[in-house]
């Protein structure tokens, strides 16, 4: 069988054999760099419990040194002012070392903004007084001109690199604008954990925000803020995402030493890197290590000598690229002018179970394919829009809990119940799974496309391609079903976004922000008392469009979707 995509070009039709652009040359390994930032940040006050918030440091310094490897260290107001952390900091950083801003809010920041602390403890980790979010925008801008006011007083400087858990587009705007930051890193994906969401993003790697929403992606130069945003912690590829799955917060399986799993355990540390090391990563890899000093020396010690001792060796190697954040935005800045597509790519679990997850984004979209031995599904798709505005670009955060999103297309966690899994899943037939068997071949395509082909459990095989405006999904082979589908499902119950569907187009609004997700020549169908739209096969392949030019929404011509049974 000859699988062939279609294009529509001025009324005609353009057939494109998949499985030819499918098996473009392209090289089976990661071509771009593997570059980790050492990450340590310091708070000066911790008020859940008693611990030493000084020797963290001192023996992450010590560790340092001792491998040669260049580090970060984020230093938060109140370590700012103490000077057993900055004269600690001044005596014993490493020549290649960098010192930046962390940039949680804390009670003498506050005061000395001529503002009222409202908060529990001097340091409340509580969104709406410990993150700038719970400051109107001027208040904002004061904090952070005592925070760098101090900073400049201290260092002699003003620094390049600033993070936060969650950091918020007129802080981010502000500190570039006016102080000249280059560098920022923010937290990795959550759901619920510690009070604040950030959901839909870059997974990992980096992204230029845009000015508007400083966890979105922005598409053009134009709108871009030219602050790289790093995301941190390492996420699990496969098993960070579920994590939680009907709960109100999830867990966390991070890069971090005080988790097992996770950072904390040997064996998990080997197989992260080499997911991350040695698989197609397009653009580059990139990991986050390091560890806040709130959790003490006693829990960070042994997971922590044991990554700086792996990563020296690999440094030592030159298999790697152990740099400061400020050191990779610059070369982030100086090769890309916009957000380069990049990959994640698990083809094994650190469990050692069957599980396997593909992750590509590019600065329009972001999609994860996820395995179950033989079942597989998208188990995510978030559309990126630069117009799509944050919360908090004008506005303050008056409670404990914060949300930083982009645009969902399929939310396999938010959609999801324990026994009732949200996905996109091809089927043949009556809704039956199209399974497949072994493991994917997984390409690089250039630089800025990856594609994959699995082998059908019942004949032919499954071929992937992901284009930065595009993600092609088709069926090869004489043993191919011609009959199939993709069907995307939700729990029963939940609410997904979608406003209408309009014959090959499915039209979002979320947050009041209409979106639109063209299926190409796909017929598109919601099936009858069901959570579930399918999207019929056309020539083979179903193709979604991303970008600009291609998502303009039909809801005014729409047939309204029936609510959920």
């Amino acid at each position: 069988m000859t699988l062939r995509l279609n294009k529509r070009i001025s009324g005609r039709t353009l057939f494109l054999p998949l499985a030819a652009m499918l098996a473009l040359a392209g090289p089976a390994a990661a071509s771009g760099p593997d570059i980790v930032n050492i990450i340590n940040f310091i708070r000066g006050v911790e008020p859940r419990g008693p611990v030493d918030l000084v020797e963290p440091v001192k023996e992450q310094l010590k560790l340092g040194r001792q491998h040669r490897l260049p580090t970060t260290w984020l230093i938060q107001y109140d370590a700012l002012i103490k000077p057993e952390f900055t004269d600690l900091l001044k005596k014993e950083m490493g020549p290649d070392d960098e010192i930046g801003a962390w940039i949680e809010v804390v009670q003498p920041q506050v005061e000395a903004a001529g503002l009222q602390w409202r908060g529990r403890f001097p340091w409340d980790w509580h969104v709406n007084v410990g993150f700038t979010h719970g400051y109107q925008v001027e208040e904002r801008k004061k904090l952070m001109d005592v925070y760098m006011a101090k900073f400049k007083e201290v260092f002699g400087k003003y620094p390049k690199s600033a993070g936060c858990w969650i950091i918020d587009a007129p802080t981010l705007n502000y500190l570039h604008d006016r102080y000249g930051i280059e560098a920022a890193c923010n937290c990795k994906d959550q759901s619920g954990t510690d009070g604040y969401t950030l959901w839909g993003g870059y997974w990992n790697q980096a992204y230029y925000p845009s000015r508007l929403n400083a966890f979105m992606p922005a598409q053009n130069a134009e709108q871009q803020l030219n602050v790289p945003v790093f995301r941190m912690l390492g996420s699990d590829p496969v098993h960070q995402y579920d994590q939680g799955i009907g709960s109100s917060w999830q867990g966390v399986v991070t890069l971090e030493p005080v988790y097992r799993p996770g950072g904390g355990d040997p064996k998990w540390v080997d197989w992260f890197f080499d997911t991350n090391f040695n698989q197609p990563s397009l653009a580059f890899s990139y990991m986050q290590a390091g560890q806040e000093n709130s959790f003490g020396w006693p829990a960070m010690s042994a997971g922590l000598k044991d990554q700086y001792a792996k990563l020296s060796t690999l440094n030592k190697q030159r298999k790697i690229r152990v740099e400061t954040l400020q050191d990779s935005a610059k070369w982030f800045r100086d090769k890309y002018k916009t957000t380069p597509a990049s990959s994640i790519v698990a083809l094994g679990d650190s469990k050692g179970d069957p599980n396997r997850s593909i992750w590509y984004e590019s600065r329009f979209y972001r999609v994860n394919f996820a395995w179950e031995g033989d079942q597989w599904r998208i188990r995510d798709l978030h559309v990126f829009n630069q117009d799509y505005a944050e919360r908090y670009l004008d506005k303050h955060e008056p409670t404990a809990v914060a949300t930083y999103d982009t645009l969902p297309v399929m939310d396999g966690f938010h959609w999801s119940k324990p026994n009732d899994i949200a996905g996109i899943r091809g089927v043949t037939g009556e809704s039956q799974a199209l399974l497949t068997k072994g493991l994917p071949v997984v390409k690089e395509q250039g630089t800025e496309s990856l594609s994959f082909t699995c082998d059908l459990a019942s004949g032919g095989v499954l071929q992937v391609r992901c284009d930065p405006t595009r993600l092609a999904i088709g069926l090869a082979g004489d043993a191919a079903p011609e009959d199939w589908a993709l069907e995307m499902a939700w729990a029963a119950g939940k609410e997904p976004p979608v406003a209408s569907i309009v014959k090959n187009v499915i039209n979002y609004r979320h947050e009041g922000f209409g979106y639109a997700l063209p299926c190409g020549s796909s017929e598109v169908s919601r099936l009858e008392g069901q959570n579930k739209i399918r999207i019929k096969d056309s020539d083979g392949a179903v193709i979604f469009s991303f970008g600009a030019d291609k998502s303009t929404s039909a809801l005014e011509a729409g047939d309204r979707l029936p609510a959920n049974p």
